[in-house]
């Protein structure tokens, strides 16, 4: 399927000079076994703006539009992303009680798309995601979320551990969804800086993730279906938060 016009750039001096200038990517598509000097500096550049690079073969650009991309197709974000360093210092200043949404490998384009609505109406101030293995932020995405994805700044970071690092040294209580934890979401203290990850259905959080975090909690559920959906999940531990808050 070809891409729509203005959704895309190519072109390899057209998208180095995009990111140069701060257009927004969702992600960039590179031609299987581009080497040389290009390939350096957009290696560089991409892992400075944090902007996924999937490695595709020519068919697949070929598909993608018909015009000469050189080997390279970016594509245009429908929101700008951010990044954590730059936000937290602005939530303290207002006086406020920073509260963050981490999300782990949650790869469901609705999912995403709810959570985000949920976490706009709960004052979260922000929602964290990996430069890859998350659901690409499309349009479907945004209808989702009834718009809240516009509105709700998305950080886009190189890594979860990553993100981790800074919002401990921020000061901010990192807390984890797990079906393996005895300590139920009612006992948990979200009236501190908090940061809540959330993982996907299938996996989880990532267990890497869950040994740096302490703080891990369940939903209880009284019925015997397996485990409430991610974005239903979210909502209620969310609501939780607002609930202490207010």
């Amino acid at each position: 399927m070809q891409l729509k016009k203005n959704t895309y750039i190519m072109g390899k001096h057209p998208v180095v000079d995009a990111i140069k200038t701060g257009t927004n990517f969702d992600k960039i598509f590179l031609q299987q076994g581009t080497r040389g000097e290009f390939e350096i500096e957009l290696r560089h550049l991409t892992k400075e703006y944090n902007i996924p690079v999937k490695i595709v073969p020519k068919e697949k650009l070929n598909k993608l539009t018909p015009g000469n991309h050189q080997g390279i197709i970016g594509l245009i974000s429908l929101i700008p992303f951010y990044k954590l360093n730059d936000l937290l210092p602005g939530i303290y200043e207002r006086s406020e009680t920073p509260l963050i949404l981490i999300l782990d490998g949650i790869t469901d384009i609705r999912n995403i798309g709810a959570i985000a609505r949920t976490a706009e109406c709960s004052g979260v101030h922000t929602i964290v995601i990996s430069k890859k293995g998350t659901a690409q932020i499309n349009a479907e995405a945004i209808k989702s979320s009834a718009g809240a994805l516009t509105k709700i700044p998305i950080c886009r970071e190189q890594s979860l551990s990553s993100a981790i690092d800074t919002l401990e040294w921020s000061g901010i209580t990192l807390f984890a969804s797990n079906l393996g934890a005895k300590q139920m979401v009612f006992d948990c203290d979200f009236t501190q800086p908090s940061a809540i990850v959330m993982g996907s259905e299938g996996k989880g959080v990532n267990r890497e993730i869950l040994k740096r975090i302490e703080n891990q909690f369940i939903i209880p559920q009284k019925g015997t279906t397996d485990s409430f959906n991610v974005s239903v999940a979210t909502g209620m531990i969310l609501y939780e938060a607002m609930k202490q808050r207010l």
